[in-house]
């Protein structure tokens, strides 16, 4: 795709992925989008992207509020009229056990990851319904693959994410909208600055850089496959565990099993 004067909005765009990726595009000289609820971040950032002379438009917006999203959405398409790409990126994990999890902790991140996530796609959807071409990259994650201990709730968001996109991938076949899900392994984000995380480890050799899935991010937006997932060894994992569970879950359980045990 050449990316010239496309359309890109990006939600969690204030730091991490969502700012890295708006720095690739600008790259690219699209119109960027910079979407996420703290505007002095996301004012830093559009600073930050000046350089490349691209336009920059700031949305200051809670996507787990449909209302917010409604307003966000139509000051966009009053601006440009258009929307190419749509990348679903906000969202947060908080760690702990279910049992000392409040119903708030679980409700909020289903509310930012999940339903963030479906109400900018019913807000923009049918724009790209209409121009009859446009992209849609949820960015989910491995754990969208894998329940894990401590961050049940956070994987059951991005297992909503990734059947949700599944669906929708075959809804909206011969449209000329695409729909890839991108789903990276640990990154290094300010992801784990949740108090919650505090004992736990937060990188490991194997982490990627925020760049490294941004990259993957531009490449998603124009591509016909459903889901990219960052590094690409890692889908073997992935088709280990749906082709033997009963040998890699109990492994996979034991380890994070351990991990929440030892933060006690």
């Amino acid at each position: 795709m050449d990316f010239y004067d496309k359309v890109v909005i990006i939600t969690g765009a204030s730091s991490g992925i969502g700012e890295a990726s708006a720095v690739e595009f600008s790259k690219r000289k699209s119109s960027v989008v910079l979407v996420a609820r703290r505007k002095e971040n996301l004012e830093s950032v559009a600073k930050n992207l000046a350089k490349y002379g691209n336009e920059i438009l700031v949305c200051q917006c809670d996507v787990s509020k449909w209302q917010e999203v409604e307003q966000m959405s139509k000051i966009v398409l009053d601006k440009f009229g258009r929307i190419d790409i749509l990348v679903n990126n906000a969202g947060f994990a908080i760690y702990g056990p279910v049992l000392e999890l409040k119903v708030e902790e679980i409700e909020s991140q289903m509310k930012t990851n999940y339903f963030g996530m479906v109400y900018c796609i019913k807000a923009f959807l049918p724009k790209m319904l209409e121009q009859k071409n446009g992209h849609i990259v949820n960015v989910a994650s491995v754990a969208a693959s894998f329940g894990l201990p401590g961050i049940a709730s956070y994987c059951a968001s991005k297992f909503a994410m990734l059947g949700f996109s599944e669906g929708l991938y075959h809804e909206l076949k011969g449209s000329g909208v695409g729909i890839t899900v991108v789903s990276p392994i640990m990154v290094q984000t300010n992801f784990f600055d949740h108090p919650s995380f505090k004992l736990m480890p937060k990188y490991s050799p194997t982490s990627l850089s925020s760049k490294t899935v941004a990259k993957a991010i531009v490449k998603a937006s124009s591509s016909p496959r459903f889901e990219v997932i960052v590094p690409s060894f890692v889908r073997v994992a992935v088709w280990l565990k749906h082709t033997i569970p009963y040998l890699i879950n109990p492994i996979l359980g034991e380890a994070f099993r351990k991990q929440l045990k030892s933060q006690k």
